[in-house]
C-alpha cells in the first residue's frame, strides 16, 4: 500500500512533505522490506537483487545497496562527525539516499560482528541514544533489536526517550561499556541524520575504526553475493539484552553526570554565583530535546529557578528553526539554513543577516526580558551553545568597533551575537580566574586543546597566562585523541613532562601532570576538564570527557553573566581583549555550500552533490598542493606567494607578508604576520569552509569570502611553479601526513571487557 502524505500543523513543514512525496517514486512508497511495528522477533533477507539498482523489469527488487555502500565507505574514510546525510524522511527505507533503514541495520549488524570477533564470549555492553530528528526512535529501536539478537546488550533511556550526545557518551567511558551508538545530524538541516559512532572511551570513531565495520559489510554483501540472500535476524523489542531498566534507575546517568559537573565547572564558587542571580537566564532548546535532560541537571544542581525557557517541545522540524521558503538567491523552494544560530548571509542589498536567529522571532519573544540578560541557545543534540545577550543600541558602534555582531530588536534594543570564538575565550578566560580564586590554578601545568580553525586570540590569550596550546584538525575526535595521548604519558610516566605534538608540527611540552583548563572548536562545541582525573567505574582515567557538552558550556556561561551582574558581555570580552593584548581579535568563517541540500528529488541532489564535490576539491587542492610542495621542499615561499598574487591581487588581495602555508591535518592554513586563513573541505558535504583571524574585521572576510569561492582552477603560474606530482597526490599525500600525526604517541591500548554489576 502507498504511504500517504503525511500532514502537520506547520504549514511550511506541510511543504517539505508534499515536496518529498512527490518526488518519492511509487516502487518506495511499496517497499515493505522489514516491519519495525512488529515487536516480535523476526528477520530480514538481504538478497543478491537488493545488491543493484532498481529496474521496474529487470530487478524490481533493486535497492542500489552497492551505490549506497560506495557513498557510505566513502565518507566513513574521512568523517568528522559521524558518517551522515540526507533521508527520505516519509519513507525511511528508501536506499536512495545515504541514510536509511536497511543502510542502518546493515551498519549496525557490521560493528555487532566485528565486536563478537574481537571479544568472544564476553557479556559486551553499548549504550544507544538518539535526539529528535525525523525517524530517530526507528533507528534507535533497529540498533538495539539488531545488537540483542547478535548478543550484544544495549542500555537505552526508558521509553526510547531523547538523551544528550554528551550523555550517551559519558556513559560510554563511565560504566566501561563497549561504546554506544546515537543518532543525530547535530545542527544539520532537519531532513538529514546521521549515527555517530562511539568507542570504548566514548569519542566518535576515527575512520581506522569506521573501516573495520566498513570492510565486514563488504564481507556481507559477498557472502550475499555468493548464495544469493543473506540472513539478518531481528531480535523482539522486549528482549532481556535491550535494557530500558538500568537506565531508568540511574536516570539516564544525570545524577552521575551531575557528580562528574560537581568535580568540574559546577564547583560551588561557580553555582553561588548562578543562585545568587537577581534575573533570568535564557535557555533556547532548538529541537526541544535538550530541554529535558538540561532541565533535570540544572535542578539536581539547584540552580533551575534561575532559567527560563524557549522551544521545549520536541519537534523534528525544529519550530522552523532556519527554515525558508527561498533559497538565498531567491528562487521558490523549501530551503534549510540548518540551525546553527552563527550562521551569516548577505541579503540582496549585501547586509548581513542571521538567517536562523532570524525565524527565532526573538523581536517579539524576548520583549519581557530587560537589557543585560543572556540567551543560551543549544542545538538538538544539546553538544553547542551560542551565547547571546540583549544590549542597548547604544553601544552597537562599540561593537562594530571590535567585531562583534549583533541583531535589532527594535529601535532601542540588539542582541549580541557572539562567535563561539569570542564566547569561549570569555568563558576560558573566566574559568581561569575562578580556579585562581579558590587556590588551585598553581596545582598543576595547564593547557588547552584548539582546531587550528579556531580563534588566533585563544592561542594569544593561552601565551599571556602561561597556558600551552595543542592545535588538531577540526573534529571532536582530533580533541579526544590528543586527551587520550596525555592520559597515557601521565599513566606511563608520571614524573616527567608531557610532551605532545600538534597538527603543525610542534612539540609541545605540557609539563608534569598536566590539567585541561579547556577544549573546543569555533563551531560551538566545547568541555573543560577537572581538577581530579575523572574515575571509570573500574578504574580508567581521563582528564576530561571525550564530546562536547553545552551543559558545561552552560553552567560556566550562566556563572559568568551572574559575575557580571550589570556589567556586559560585551564589556568583558574587551577588557580579556585588552588585558591579554590580543592582537587577532577578529574572525570569521564562510560556508560556501555546493548545492541545495533540501532539494528533495534524490536524483537531482546526488548529482548537484556530486557535481558541489568536484567543486569543493578543485579549490582544495588548488591550496593543499601549495603546502604539500613547501613541505616537501619543492617550492619557496617566494614561489606560492608569486602564484597568489598573480591570481588574486586583481581583486584586492596581496601575500606580499604571508609567512607559511601549511597542511593541517584537514585544509591549508595560510598564516600571515597580521592574520590567518584557512581553507578546509567539509569532511561531510560539498562544502568549503573558509576561516579567518587577524587585526581587521573587513580584510580577513574579504580574504576569506575571495579564498574560499575560488572555483580552483589551475593558474598557468600554478601549473608552473607547483610540481604535478605535489598536485595530483596532494589528496593521497596529505591523508599520508595527517595518519602519521594521529599515530605517534596514541593511545591504543585495548579495550578489556569488565565484570558489570548491573
Amino acid at each position: 500500500m502507498l504511504e500517504m502524505l503525511k500532514k502537520s500543523n506547520n504549514e511550511l513543514e506541510n511543504e517539505l512533505f508534499k515536496s518529498v512525496y512527490e518526488k518519492t517514486p511509487d516502487y518506495i512508497k511499496k517497499l515493505d522490506l522489514m516491519n519495525f511495528d512488529n515487536k516480535g522477533e523476526f528477520s530480514f533477507l538481504l538478497k543478491k537483487e537488493h545488491l543493484y539498482k532498481y529496474d521496474k523489469d529487470e530487478n524490481p527488487q533493486g535497492l542500489g545497496l552497492y551505490d549506497w555502500f560506495a557513498g557510505y565507505a566513502k565518507e566513513a574514510k574521512v568523517s568528522t562527525a559521524g558518517i551522515r546525510g540526507p533521508q527520505n524522511i516519509l519513507n525511511p527505507q528508501d536506499t536512495r539516499f545515504p541514510i536509511n533503514l536497511v543502510g542502518i541495520v546493515l551498519a549496525t549488524l557490521a560493528k555487532a560482528l566485528v565486536a563478537r570477533e574481537k571479544y568472544p564470549n564476553k557479556r559486551l555492553v553499548k549504550v544507544a541514544g538518539c535526539e529528535v530528528r525525523y525517524n530517530s526512535k526507528l533507528f534507535l529501536d533497529a540498533i538495539a533489536r539488531i545488537q540483542a539478537a547478535n548478543g550484544i546488550e544495549t542500555l537505552v533511556p526508558y521509553q526510547r526517550q531523547t538523551i544528550p550526545i554528551w550523555l550517551a557518551s559519558f556513559l560510554a567511558f563511565k560504566l566501561d561499556l563497549l561504546g554506544g551508538e546515537y543518532i543525530t545530524s547535530s545542527h544539520g538541516i532537519s531532513v538529514k541524520n546521521a549515527t555517530k559512532d562511539l568507542n570504548s572511551q566514548g569519542s566518535q570513531y576515527l575512520p581506522e575504526e569506521s573501516m573495520e565495520f566498513v570492510n565486514k559489510i563488504k564481507q556481507i554483501f559477498e557472502e550475499t553475493e555468493k548464495n544469493g540472500f543473506y540472513e539478518i535476524k531481528i531480535s523482539a523489542a522486549d528482549d532481556d539484552l535491550i535494557n530500558e531498566s538500568y537506565m531508568h534507575l540511574i536516570e539516564d546517568g544525570v545524577n552521575l553526570y551531575v557528580d562528574y559537573l560537581k568535580s568540574g565547572v559546577a564547583k560551588d564558587i561557580n553555582l553561588d554565583l548562578i543562585k545568587s542571580y537577581k534575573s533570568k537566564l535564557v535557555v533556547e532548546c532548538v529541537g526541544g530535546s535538550a530541554y529535558r535532560t538540561l532541565s533535570k541537571v540544572l535542578c539536581k544542581l539547584g540552580i533551575d529557578s534561575k532559567f527560563d525557557w524557549l522551544d521545549t517541545e520536541e519537534d523534528p522540524f525544529f519550530h522552523s528553526i532556519g527554515k525558508f521558503d527561498k533559497t538565498p538567491k531567491g528562487e521558490s523552494a523549501f530551503y534549510d539554513y540548518s540551525v546553527d544560530a552563527t550562521v551569516v548571509a548577505n541579503k540582496s542589498d549585501g547586509t548581513k543577516y542571521f538567517p536562523v536567529i532570524e525565524t527565532m522571532n526573538y523581536p517579539e519573544r524576548l520583549k519581557k526580558y530587560p537589557v543585560g540578560t543572556a540567551v543560551l541557545i543549544t542545538d538538538p543534540d544539546h553538544d553547542r551553545l551560542t551565547v547571546t545577550q540583549i544590549d542597548t543600541a547604544d553601544n552597537i558602534t562599540k561593537l562594530e568597533n571590535n567585531g562583534i555582531d549583533y541583531l535589532k530588536l527594535d529601535s532601542n534594543r540588539i542582541l549580541t551575537v557572539f562567535t563561539a570564538n569570542q564566547a569561549f575565550l570569555m568563558l576560558m578566560d573566566f574559568w581561569t580566574q575562578q580556579l585562581k580564586a579558590s587556590g588551585n590554578w598553581e596545582s598543576y601545568p595547564r593547557f588547552i586543546i584548539k582546531t587550528t580553525a579556531s580563534a588566533l586570540s585563544w592561542d594569544e590569550w593561552a601565551a599571556s597566562n602561561g597556558v600551552k596550546v595543542v592545535n588538531v584538525p577540526v573534529g571532536f575526535k582530533e580533541i579526544a585523541n590528543i586527551m587520550k595521548k596525555v592520559e597515557l604519558k601521565i599513566k606511563n610516566a608520571p614524573n616527567s613532562p608531557v610532551v605532545i605534538d600538534d597538527v603543525l608540527g610542534n612539540p609541545i611540552n605540557l609539563g608534569i601532570n598536566p590539567r585541561l583548563v579547556f577544549a573546543g572548536e569555533e563551531s560551538g562545541g566545547m568541555i573543560m576538564g577537572s581538577e581530579d582525573l575523572i574515575r571509570s567505574q573500574h578504574g580508567r582515567c581521563a582528564i576530561a570527557m571525550r564530546e562536547k557538552s553545552a551543559t558545561e558550556a552552560i553552567v560556566v556561561a550562566s556563572a559568568l553573566v551572574s559575575k557580571l551582574a550589570s556589567k556586559s558581555l560585551a564589556d568583558y570580552l574587551i577588557d580579556v581583549f585588552n588585558k591579554n593584548n590580543i592582537i587577532g581579535r577578529f574572525d570569521t568563517r564562510v560556508d560556501i555550500a555546493y548545492y541545495n541540500e533540501s532539494e528533495p528529488d534524490i536524483d537531482k541532489l546526488k548529482a548537484d552533490k556530486l557535481a558541489g564535490e568536484e567543486k569543493r576539491t578543485l579549490n582544495d587542492i588548488f591550496y593543499l598542493s601549495m603546502a604539500i610542495a613547501l613541505r616537501e621542499n619543492s617550492v619557496k615561499l617566494e614561489g606560492i606567494k608569486n602564484i597568489l598574487n598573480d591570481k588574486f591581487s586583481a581583486q584586492g588581495l596581496s601575500f606580499d607578508n604571508l609567512k607559511n602555508v601549511k597542511f593541517v591535518g584537514d585544509g591549508t592554513y595560510l598564516e600571515f604576520d597580521d592574520k590567518y586563513i584557512e581553507i578546509r573541505p567539509s569532511g561531510t558535504d560539498a562544502k568549503t569552509k573558509a576561516y579567518g583571524g587577524g587585526l581587521n574585521k573587513s580584510d580577513i572576510e574579504k580574504y576569506a569570502s575571495i579564498l574560499g569561492n575560488y572555483s580552483g582552477d589551475r593558474t598557468d603560474m600554478h601549473k608552473a611553479i607547483i610540481p604535478e606530482d605535489c598536485y595530483s597526490h596532494a589528496k593521497d599525500k596529505a591523508m599520508t601526513y595527517y595518519l602519521a600525526f594521529v599515530d605517534k604517541d596514541a593511545n591504543n591500548e585495548p579495550f578489556y571487557v569488565p565484570e558489570y554489576d548491573f
